[in-house]
């Protein structure tokens, strides 16, 4: 099952970056922002390359230990994410308005904070051994 939850929450993440096209995501990160539009969405996708091929790589890792401190880290990053999103909610550029958008961005979040405390529940589970 925690298997599951991490991958529903590492789509839910992708399928995010999507949308973040649709939703011109670059017109609200730090740096990227200030940039014109165009190059702005240029470095957002093509930034996403070696992001997405790490990510991947870590997650998938044949290294037992690498690969759990990997899904913790994006589990946790997952739940970090949307608390950036709420928070950025008042900006004018923020675009992340539909249903589709905050399942997206909260159901990863949700996602990652429950493959957190399954996580914790087997750590404890195994020490109690």
């Amino acid at each position: 099952m925690k298997d599951i939850v991490f991958y529903l929450g590492l789509s839910c993440l992708l399928t995010h970056e999507l949308d973040g096209m649709t939703n011109h995501e670059w017109r609200v990160l730090p740096l990227v922002r200030m940039l014109s539009d165009s190059t702005g969405e240029f470095v957002f996708v093509v930034g996403h390359i070696p992001l997405f091929a790490g990510i991947i790589a870590l997650v998938a890792s044949t290294v037992e230990r690498t690969r759990r401190l990997s899904r913790i880290g994006l589990s946790a990053f997952l739940a970090v994410h949307g608390v950036g999103h709420a928070l950025s909610m008042g900006d004018p550029s923020y675009e992340f308005s539909t249903v589709l958008s905050n399942a997206l961005i909260f159901g990863g979040a949700a996602f990652g904070a429950l493959f957190l405390m399954l996580e914790w529940l087997e750590t404890r589970e195994l020490s109690k051994n």
